[in-house]
């Protein structure tokens, strides 16, 4: 694919993360590897740079809505710290088949979320406010499990650093559900987590010496993919959530099963 062909993917992309809030570094790693021709552990590398170029352009368009809870996601973002380091040190570990066959698990493990969410979902307005809404400042100290959030702030952090994806997949759902946010303010919460875990483990494999990237192609990726963020921006206060969920899971679903049959047979 042409360094245009890499902008015009990119645009894809920043729509996902855009709309969602998530989805960015999922979609990238094996748009990098297969279509622009990059090695398996330079695609997660790359990811990392898309995915906080892309979350950063998205950040003040949600903001300026707000739908941004710095402190929450400050915090949660800086504990995302104790998976994002040491993910870095397994990402450089694992050879590039297994890194991709689990890659394939993830993939699959995040669309069968989102579209179970997606069914969940119907029926609901997506504008209304919600219980979670009104009462999560008042519950708030009771919902928050300390150790429950520290363990998924980890988990973010893990994925992150191990396959250079953002995590906004499952940062959404546990501010959601277990902090009280609504969806608009996770999902532009989420933002800021990612920028703070993708951010940590580029840092990291700089230090190391292992962060190989293809800097013109992940460049022109990331600037049509922080386009494509900043246009999705408007999509994600019009469209039903069950329904960016329900396209998002198919997605993902599709990438994972392509992505392990290429990685089992090779071809």
């Amino acid at each position: 694919m042409s360094l245009l062909g890499a902008v015009g993917v990119g645009v894809l992309v920043g729509t996902v993360v855009g709309a969602l809030g998530a989805g960015g570094g999922i979609i990238a790693v094996p748009v990098l590897t297969y279509l622009l021709g990059q090695s398996e552990h330079a695609a997660t590398n790359g990811s990392l740079v898309i995915v906080a170029l892309t979350a950063a352009a998205a950040l003040p368009g949600k903001a300026l809505r707000g739908q941004v809870r710095w402190r929450d996601g400050l915090i949660f973002g800086g504990m995302t710290t104790l998976g994002a380091v040491p993910g870095r040190f397994i990402n450089e570990f694992l050879d590039a088949g297994m890194l991709f066959v689990s890659f394939s698990v993830l993939l699959l493990t995040v669309s069968a979320i989102m579209i179970a969410r997606s069914i969940r979902g119907r029926g609901s307005d997506p504008h209304a406010q919600t219980a979670s809404d009104v009462m999560g400042d008042l519950v708030g100290v009771r919902r928050r499990s300390l150790l429950f959030v520290t363990g998924a702030a980890t988990a973010t952090g893990l994925l992150t650093g191990i396959f250079g994806v953002g995590g906004g997949f499952a940062v959404v759902p546990v501010l959601t559900l277990v902090m009280g946010f609504g969806v608009r303010e996770a999902t532009g919460t989420s933002l800021l987590v990612m920028i703070i875990a993708a951010g940590v483990s580029v840092v990291t494999g700089s230090i190391r010496g292992s962060f190989e990237v293809d800097w013109l192609v992940v460049l022109l990726f990331a600037g049509g993919s922080m386009i494509g963020g900043v246009l999705a921006g408007p999509l994600s206060q019009r469209a039903k959530a069950s329904t960016l969920s329900a396209a998002f899971g198919v997605l993902v679903g599709i990438v994972g099963i392509f992505t392990l049959v290429r990685t089992l047979t090779g071809l």
